[in-house]
């Protein structure tokens, strides 16, 4: 079988995707793919829940001090949206290619009670508890996986009745990785990942709200000492800081994407002073907002 790199340009080729920049949905619901030709410069970015694959291309991503390179054949495993910063570079002339697959609560909930009811035990986290965007290279068992993921996709036949159970294939596999315990913590919802991961979802969905820590540590359940403390080990930051990222890269998307003017987009995200909006934005960005579009 060819190279899954080979197979992701493959399925470009035959859906007519090589002029694409960025990301779109496969015909298997919650499958993403990636192309970028010319990649980009270190610059802030979210990455969002789910397990990332790359084909062809390599990545370094930042998270605090601690980079993260991955290239091809490895993924990663992210349990949380994760603010982040990321540089891009094709190689050998050729565009950077890769998934982005989100993971389906109840297919995680189902798998999970089947390996803990089978006596499986996950991989021991050997990071500091809660943090671990770790890159990992693709066992044989992970790599044949997603290779079957990309023939399939060729086909719409093949792809309406192999699709659900290959996607439910690379998620097992995962959970049977080495950072499967990511996404079991994330399944028990008595956990303390869960909980933080419960609260980072109340600031992607309310982030235009006026959040405070208080009102996060009761979305998670804990005290605020005891949620600043697990969040911090998760994020390698505060909530606050965490909240201000989400505001601005969402902020960013209204602008460049969808057009809003400055002051809409900061009253959009949350802020009541476009100039303290403007301030933040080129700390973060290192480029003013109207900057942004060009």
């Amino acid at each position: 079988m060819k190279s899954l790199g080979e197979l992701m340009q493959s399925y470009a080729d035959h859906c007519g995707f090589n002029d694409l920049e960025g990301i779109k949905e496969t015909a298997i619901p919650g499958v993403w793919f990636y192309r970028s030709s010319k990649g980009n410069q270190r610059q802030p970015f979210v990455y969002q829940s789910g397990i990332i694959v790359l084909g062809k291309g390599h990545k370094n991503i930042y998270i605090g001090n601690q980079p993260v390179h991955y290239g091809p054949d490895d993924y990663l495993v992210v349990g949380v949206p994760m603010p982040l910063e990321c540089e891009a570079f094709p190689e050998n002339g050729e565009p950077l290619l890769g998934l982005s697959i989100d993971v389906d609560s109840a297919l995680l909930h189902r798998l999970v009670n089947e390996l803990e009811e089978a006596k499986f035990q996950p991989c021991i986290q050997t990071s500091s508890d809660g943090f671990g965007l770790t890159s990992v290279k693709m066992a044989n068992d992970m790599l044949e996986s997603c290779k079957r993921l990309m023939a399939a996709l060729h086909t719409d036949l093949d792809t309406k009745m192999l699709g659900e159970a290959l996607l439910t294939e690379i998620v097992y596999r995962v959970l049977t990785g080495p950072e499967g315990h990511v996404l079991f913590n994330l399944a028990h919802h008595d956990s303390q990942y869960a909980r933080v991961a419960k609260a980072m979802n109340k600031m992607h969905q309310s982030y235009a709200n006026s959040l405070t820590v208080q009102n996060l540590a009761e979305e998670a359940n804990m005290s605020v000492s005891a949620f600043h403390s697990a969040f911090r080990k998760i994020t390698l930051e505060s909530p606050l800081q965490y909240l201000k990222k989400v505001r601005l890269n969402k902020a960013k998307e209204l602008i460049q994407l969808e057009g809003k003017r400055v002051n809409d987009a900061a009253h959009l995200v949350g802020y009541t002073s476009t100039s303290q909006f403007s301030r933040e934005f080129k700390r973060h960005f290192n480029v003013t907002p109207k900057g942004c579009l060009a």
